[in-house]
């Protein structure tokens, strides 16, 4: 049996078979030629099965391959991870190429190595050292390493958690934390990139020209004081900067494959220098260097201008005067006038280095601050100052050139332990990215840590702290301080600190260009797109040209020590958000978050961002700030303005738990008084097409939330959800277009049910969510109503109203709302009237409030009208209603309406004998034939009785005669008497006047124009008399009809009582309300009774029947609007 079987489906399968006759189409996942070969193969699987899904689901065999290996992610995967403009590039970057073959140590370690390792260390560190003593030093170091070490947790996390392509920190934050934090963050990391350069090039200005090559100076220094110098420094900064920019930028532009050959160089020398440190160090326990620093008293003296560290000489022929003596008295001569505090002081001199093992380190472990020209002093020695002792000869001595506090040591610093993104920005080119860049990044941080803070302690310990405190080395005959301390020699420190700072300015004028075109072609920010263009090749050309231009403003500021502190506000924030990301995707535990680096926590990302904020306000509270604002701004640009990106990122994450956060803590009970507003499920109905029909609706809308609140837009579609999903679509569409194009923030939902009825229905019933749930229904009132085949509208509606009063929902019903005003028209003046007839909780009075919130209704003023009856004191009505008004805060004018007991006039009867002949004709629309003729002669007989006893001449009365064919017997094919109800759809319908089967008529017997002609006919053929002519019916024969009293006896006195309400509240709303804006009225209910629903609109029609715009309202059954705070 079982060989039979596979016999059997090898023989369906096979090349010979016939099978269906239909060809299996490839699947569109798979691009390779020999896809028809792999299609043919299903036949020979046991996969029959899923024969019929090949098209969109393709054999795992045939995709794994392509699964497996990144660069070719299959579409959908790939649709939402890049832009289109990338396409085309993405096809080139297909042809064969060398796999990656970059291990740990040469893709991650050593270029995190060479990005860390930077220009503060040669340049500062040692100043920082005898400024903010070892203890002080050691607290910086270890909170910005710590800083970064927590920050490589989190970014290991997260570039461990799938494939990460080049782009570093921003594609990492931008897919976590959305586009908005994305480009925001990403935007700063560049500008801290670019700043790094500016960093790095005035590093290398300020190597060559205090220490390689001072004569190179364009704005000459000798002899100049004070601020005079520091300016022509800061100008020879400048100028030098821009040449060497411009070198830097020509080099980039001319091709990166230079500079990447030369990292492996920079990184030689910046190794071969922190070696040279470190030799020195050991030297100088066998052998202390030789650097003398000279000192008048406790002073350091500046070493140029003098070759003696002494004020006179023995020799031979007596005492002989030095240099150092000319420069501080007047002559050679011994009896020259000199200096006070050179006259009092001895000239001593100490060595700058005395070594490891002097036990300097217990002077230099405490912080010594200065201000900005104050001497560099050395503890401990003995000096004579006068009382009046001013100084002088400033340019002798050795000055701070800068107020120095802890939180600059940390602005300062922070820029030295930067640079931890470089194994993650490589991680195309590595073997194994998930293992290398965390091994990587925390071997790099940990080794540069031991670095930096052996380096503070060694500093502490070798060096003596007026020399660290001298930041130039102006004591030590301008050698750089950091090399004194080197072995062999100090210009090992000094050209290999120069390289180095030359080639991390390379590489940031390289890094940061790519960065901005990565941005700009994401497209997150539409105002940078112009620098996602670049060379053939890929280069990006523009943002080059920016990058340049940015850096140019940090060269202008010429000084490292006021750049450092702005690049640290941005790698802060950069680094702030790299832990946010984590923190989120760990607390949030989305079902993507499976990091193979399993040694994090979301505390500690959570401390890392602390550190990394608080880091941002101890450098510099406004840097900090303008940092915040800056990134604010452009958050709130791309929130705006930006392309709707969906990368699945955290704060989608996070906003769906805060969202069911909320949803569940609303489920604990209905909201407080003081807390409600209107909810609204907006019922719109769409036409063939699935446009709106009702487009001011929304208008309306928008008009009273002011965005405030929840807004479901609902619309609903008849048949079946499987035939109609596609219009569905295209209904939810027009929704989404209508709501943006009037500024309405909500949701919307279409409901597809077998009728209009059920799909309302149960809109009404299934929107919202939890606590989350609409508490009024705003509907348009049904303007064709009356119109015979549109009798299922009026049913609906009352339906709607009957299932609002049970839901215990508010209804706001908008009569006539094409009237009403577009979010773009304004009322200069005007009246909102509210007739308050039956307290609804008090929302006639906060609609109108909400409404005069719109700038479309701000200047109109709101009037408050009560109906008085018989027994009401009128005047305490009005003084109570003030009082109220006044405790709700509301600002209205107020008016109370007597209305006195009135006999029931004419007209009223009239109406109401018109609304219910026109029901009863209505009734027989959806009747059986035998009911027709049944109901029909029961009416005719009771009519026909009526007229006699009035008019026993009149006999027939005939208001519109059938023709009828000559020769055809009517007794055989129509009843003895028959209804006809005819319609005229080519009159317009009047709103202000109801259908009906006889119009009423006025004065003069005329009818009222534009009516809808709802006629009866009356034949009567029993004695074989021919039908009378239709010029036999006369004004006053109708007029006569109208005036039968015994015809009002047979009323529903019901009915009579309803419409003369409605009757004499229309007459006083228009009376005082027709010039009015808008008109909010209490909504009657639908009567209890079924049968009397024709009726109810009829009513609702005559009470605001001479009104422009008019707002029903129906209240849900609770207060609210409350006078208690």
């Amino acid at each position: 049996m079982l060989n039979n079987l596979t016999d059997t489906e090898e023989g369906d399968g096979g090349p010979n078979s016939q099978g269906d006759g239909n060809p299996k189409e490839s699947s569109p996942f798979l691009n390779s030629s020999d896809a028809t070969e792999k299609s043919q193969q299903y036949d020979g699987k046991h996969m029959a099965l899923f024969e019929e899904e090949m098209e969109t689901s393709p054999m795992v065999s045939t995709m794994i391959s392509s699964l497996a290996n990144y660069s070719s992610l299959p579409q959908g995967s790939k649709e939402h991870e890049e832009e289109a403009d990338n396409e085309e590039e993405d096809k080139k970057k297909k042809k064969p190429v060398k796999a990656p073959q970059l291990g740990t140590l040469m893709g991650v370690y050593l270029p995190c190595i060479q990005n860390i390792f930077g220009v503060i260390l040669f340049l500062r560190m040692t100043w920082m050292v005898g400024i903010g003593g070892v203890i002080g030093s050691f607290i910086i170091v270890f909170m910005c390493c710590s800083t970064t070490m927590l920050t490589a947790i989190s970014m290991s996390a997260i570039a461990t958690n799938g494939v990460v392509p080049a782009g570093g920190s921003y594609y990492m934050i931008s897919r976590s934390l959305g586009p908005e934090f994305g480009g925001a963050v990403g935007i700063c990391f560049y500008l801290g990139t670019t700043f790094a350069g500016a960093m790095y090039i005035l590093g290398s200005i300020e190597l060559l020209l205090v220490y390689i090559l001072p004569q190179a100076a364009i704005f000459k220094m000798e002899g100049l004081e004070g601020a005079e110098a520091e300016a022509a420094m800061l100008n020879n900064m400048r100028v030098y900067g821009t040449i060497v920019l411009s070198f830097m930028a020509t080099v980039v532009f001319v091709g990166v494959k230079y500079v990447n050959k030369l990292a492996l160089l920079f990184l030689a020398c910046v190794i071969l220098s922190i070696l040279a440190v470190y030799a020195g160090v050991i030297k100088t326990a066998i052998e202390p260097p030789d650097f003398p620093v000279c000192l008048l008293g406790n002073r350091p003296l500046i070493s140029k201008g003098f070759d003696v560290c002494a004020k006179t000489l023995e020799s031979g022929n007596g005492t002989v005067t030095t240099k150092l003596w000319n420069v501080f008295c007047d002559s050679p001569f011994l009896n020259a006038t000199c200096d006070e505090y050179f006259v009092n002081n001895n000239v001593s001199f100490i060595q700058g280095i005395p070594g490891v093992m002097s036990g300097i380190l217990k002077e230099n472990l405490f912080g010594n601050y200065l201000e900005k020209g104050d001497l560099v002093a050395k503890k401990g020695i003995a000096t004579v100052e006068g009382p009046d002792d001013t100084l002088t000869n400033s340019n002798r001595y050795v000055l701070a050139d800068i107020t120095s506090f802890f939180t600059l040591l940390v602005g300062i610093y922070f820029p030295s332990v930067t640079g931890i993104m470089a194994g993650s920005n490589r991680s195309g080119d590595l073997r194994d990215a998930q293992k290398s860049i965390p091994i990587g990044t925390i071997m790099a941080i940990t080794t540069t840590s031991i670095v930096y803070m052996s380096a503070v302690v060694l500093f502490g310990a070798c060096i003596e702290g007026v020399v660290l405190r001298d930041k130039f080395g102006e004591g030590v005959n301008g050698n750089l301080v950091i090399g004194t301390l080197a072995w062999p020699s100090p210009w090992v420190i000094v050209i290999g600190s120069f390289f180095s700072t030359c080639g991390a300015g390379l590489q940031s004028l390289t890094g940061a260009p790519r960065l901005m075109q990565a941005i700009s072609r994401d497209g997150v920010v539409p105002i940078l797109r112009v620098f996602g263009h670049g060379k053939a090749n890929g280069e990006p050309t523009w943002a080059l040209l920016l990058t340049a231009g940015i850096c140019e403003i940090g060269i202008l500021i010429a000084s490292l020590d006021a750049v450092a502190p702005i690049l640290s506000m941005f790698f802060l924030m950069c680094y702030m958000f790299v832990n946010l990301a984590c923190a989120l995707q760990t607390l949030l535990r989305t079902p993507n978050w499976r990091p193979r680096f399993k040694f994090y926590h979301w505390a500690l990302s959570f401390l890392g961002m602390s550190l990394c904020l608080s880091l941002m306000f101890i450098c510099s509270w406004f840097y900090a700030i303008v940092a915040m604002v800056i990134a604010g701004s452009i958050y709130k640009y791309i929130e705006f303005r930006g392309a709707e990106k969906e990368w699945g990122d955290g704060i989608r994450g996070i906003s769906l738990s805060a969202a069911r956060y909320a949803l569940m803590r609303l489920e604990e009970g209905p909201p407080h008084t003081k807390n409600w507003r209107p909810q609204l499920l907006v019922l719109v109905s769409t036409d063939v097409e699935q446009n709106v029909e009702q487009p001011r609706l929304l208008s309306l809308t928008n008009q009273l939330k002011a965005g405030k609140g929840l807004t479901i837009v609902g619309t609903a579609l008849a048949g079946t959800y499987l035939e109609n999903h596609p219009q569905a679509q295209r209904a939810e569409q027009s929704l989404r277009k209508l709501m943006e194009t009037e500024k309405v923030k909500g949701f919307c939902q279409v409901t597809i049910s077998s009728n209009m009825r059920d799909a309302t229905s149960h809109l009404l019933q299934a929107s919202g969510l939890g606590g989350l749930m609409h508490n009024t229904v705003l509907v348009s009132w049904p303007r064709n109503w009356k119109q015979a085949d549109d009798l299922q509208t009026w049913r609906d509606f009352i339906e709607l109203v009957r299932e609002t009063t049970a839901a215990h929902l508010a209804l706001l019903v908008p009569k006539n709302i094409a009237a009403f005003p577009s979010n773009g028209e304004r009322f200069s003046e005007g009246h909102i009237d509210v007739w308050w007839i039956v307290h609804d909780g008090g929302m006639l009075m906060l609609l109108p409030f909400l409404l005069r919130q719109h700038k479309v209704w701000r200047k109109c003023k709101m009037r408050i009208f009560t109906v008085a009856q018989m027994d009401d004191n009128s005047i305490q009505m009005k003084k109570d209603l003030s009082t109220f008004l006044y405790h709700l805060r509301i600002d209205a004018e107020v008016e109370v309406v007597e209305m006195h007991d009135s006999d029931i006039s004419a007209y009223t009867y009239e109406k109401t004998l018109v609304m219910e002949q026109r029901s009863q004709i209505l009734k027989q629309i959806n009747l059986t034939k035998t009911e027709r003729e049944r109901e029909i002669q029961s009416i005719t007989d009771s009519s026909r009785g009526s007229i006699r006893r009035k008019n026993p001449a009149v006999v027939t009365t005939q208001l519109i005669v059938t023709e009828e064919q000559p020769g055809v017997s009517s007794k055989v094919e129509k009843p003895e008497e028959e209804v006809q109800l005819i319609h005229d759809s080519t009159s317009p319908t009047s709103p202000a006047t109801p259908a009906t089967p006889l119009t009423p008529a006025s004065e003069g017997g005329a009818q009222t124009p534009g009516s809808a002609q709802v006629q009866m006919t009356w034949t009567e053929k029993a004695d074989g008399e021919p039908a009378k002519p239709p010029g036999a019916s006369t004004p006053e024969g109708i007029k006569d009809i109208f005036n039968m009293k015994p015809e009002w006896e047979n009323l529903n006195q019901s009915n009579v009582r309803r419409m003369h309400t409605a009757l004499r509240l229309n007459g006083v709303i228009v009376k005082k309300s027709s010039e009015a804006k808008l008109v909010l009225l209490n909504m009657p209910g639908p009567p209890n009774n079924r049968s009397g629903d024709e009726n109810y609109m009829e009513f609702l029609e005559v009470l605001t029947e001479g009104l422009n715009r008019v707002l029903l309202v129906r209240g849900g059954g609770r207060e609210v609007i409350t006078i208690y705070s």
